[in-house]
């Protein structure tokens, strides 16, 4: 879990490197804004981590991912924002009993069955999924004309 988040920082920094404030919220032909990748990689990195131990989300998680496309923060707080929920999940991470692995989670109001390492491994996907369409994003907007 922790090279999944390494990889998501070393390429986040490598791939917005030269990008504008305005880059951030362009939208390309109706494709997510690299500003909604990364509040989502933030947002969902921070609710995935709270099924994983053992909760369930706030209403502050729910009204920041009702927020994820508005399109408002510059590069460098949402890139903040992304290091700071991918911190906390490390932090809270290292606290599991390694025991507790194949331990039982619900997931969401519907209290959906999952496992801890079920979500470990959930975690690591998710978050590296939308790493790739924040690459691919930035890679759209470096052909776009400015």
């Amino acid at each position: 879990m922790f090279a999944s988040f390494a990889q998501v920082r070393e390429d986040l920094a490598a791939h917005t490197k030269g990008l504008s404030d305005a880059d951030v919220w362009r939208s390309i032909d109706g494709i997510p804004a690299l500003g909604f990748q990364l509040r989502h990689i933030a947002g969902s990195v921070e609710r995935l981590t709270a099924y994983l131990m053992g909760g369930q989300l706030t209403n502050d998680q729910i009204a920041v991912m009702q927020q994820e496309g508005t399109p408002e923060g510059a590069l460098t707080e949402l890139l903040a924002g992304v290091d700071a929920a991918l911190a906390r999940s490390e932090h809270r991470l290292k606290t599991l009993d390694p025991a507790s692995i194949y331990g039982r989670r619900s997931i969401g109001r519907k209290r959906l069955p999952s496992t801890v390492i079920g979500l470990i491994v959930h975690l690591a996907e998710h978050t590296q999924r939308h790493l790739g369409q924040a690459i691919t994003t930035t890679k759209l907007l470096g052909t776009v004309k400015r």
